[in-house]
């Protein structure tokens, strides 16, 4: 697996010592303030316990699955499954920033099995999509995150070649989330092409072994156990689950954010701060987004444990108060709301407010 190679806090600051004294003091300073808190340390017990409740979990689904038998409800089952599938994703997240053991190749280790064996997916070809994403945040050119697809993050000089696809992109903010039912599928598709292709890749028999086995024997189990039909009821509903459940988590993070022109300059701690948003709500909220929900303090400090991101939510937004920098957070469903305006705007009128956003000039580039 080829590691998230974000780069360390301290790293980061040492880098920074080439830029104005200004921003090197600003990022240094909080994670001084960070690291004071002890906010930086290992949680083992907090992860043993979250991984163990997952595998009761994951045990559970398949215990139901068998005692039901040959039943619709089975797809019952299968969306829970998805929900518990993503659950590992965020697990897997987690160790592929490095946040729950000390040793970076044992990370990479847990990344790769719970990729691989749980979810059946490429660790490697996450990562390098994840560490672009973390490096350039919403950056045309740079994100693969908002890299032109099916829909468009930022306008682009194509034009739709008919009514009806110009039509779906003037109201592609409302057709963004029934498209995530096919989010999972691509996750599995985008992982096999990625161990298959030429690309060179560290472990990419032990990734294809467990992406095998795991995606293999599922499939078996399922026309094993059930009619074909409803099997294939099965696999459509837990990977539109996954799909769904994966994208609603990730989109209110940054989506509607400011979007940085190419050659846009900004340094490290404005960067990853204004272009985030925090979603706001309970621990069940904490819970249901795997802790992504604190996006900020994650993107200022990617190594740090999910656990400690809600203690340094007030120690950062304080900081960012104090420095004039924006500190942005709303709740899940206006998100929602956000996310769904801006993508209309841009495929109705096809311009933003974002390469001229008042936020990123004000801040002298570097």
């Amino acid at each position: 697996m080829t590691s998230l190679s974000i780069p360390r806090e301290q790293r980061a600051v040492s880098a920074a010592a080439r830029r104005p004294r200004r921003v090197l003091t600003d990022y240094a300073e909080l994670l001084g303030r960070v690291q004071a808190q002890g906010l930086m340390e290992r949680r083992y017990a907090a992860y043993a316990i979250k991984g163990g409740l997952l595998l009761a979990a994951f045990a559970g689904v398949w215990c139901a699955f068998f005692l039901l038998g040959e039943s619709w409800l089975q797809l019952v089952i299968a969306a829970v499954f998805g929900v518990v599938l993503a659950q590992f994703g965020f697990l897997g997240h987690d160790a592929a920033h490095r946040q729950i053991l000390r040793s970076g190749p044992r990370n990479e280790t847990l990344a790769r099995v719970v990729a691989g064996l749980f979810c059946g997916m490429s660790s490697t070809w996450w990562a390098r999509k994840h560490t672009r994403h973390h490096l350039a945040p919403n950056q045309i050119g740079k994100d693969p995150d908002i890299d032109p697809s099916v829909l468009h993050f930022y306008p682009t000089e194509t034009v739709p070649r008919s009514r009806v696809l110009a039509f779906l992109r003037a109201h592609q903010g409302w057709w963004f989330f029934p498209i995530l039912m096919f989010e999972g599928l691509h996750l599995h598709v985008q992982g096999f092409r990625t161990v298959l292709g030429r690309s060179p890749i560290t472990h990419r028999w032990t990734e294809l072994g467990f992406m095998a086995a795991r995606m293999g024997g599922y499939v078996a189990v399922l026309l094993i156990f059930l009619p074909v039909g409803m099997a294939a009821a099965f696999l459509g509903v837990q990977l539109a689950v996954l799909g769904v459940y994966l994208g609603c988590t990730f989109a209110p993070s940054h989506k509607g954010m400011p979007i940085l022109p190419p050659e846009a300059k900004i340094d490290f701690l404005r960067r990853q701060v204004l272009m985030s948003r925090n979603i706001t709500g309970s621990h069940l909220t904490t819970f249901a987004m795997g802790g992504l929900n604190y996006q900020i303090e994650h993107h200022l400090f990617p190594s740090m444990p999910g656990p400690n991101l809600r203690h340094a939510r007030t120690t950062i937004r304080e900081f960012c108060q104090q420095r004039g920098v924006t500190y942005t957070e709303t709740s899940l469903l206006t998100s929602y709301g956000i996310v769904i305006r801006y993508l209309n705007r841009v495929g109705l009128r096809g311009e933003l407010d974002s390469f001229q956003c008042p936020i990123i000039a004000a801040h002298r580039p570097i």
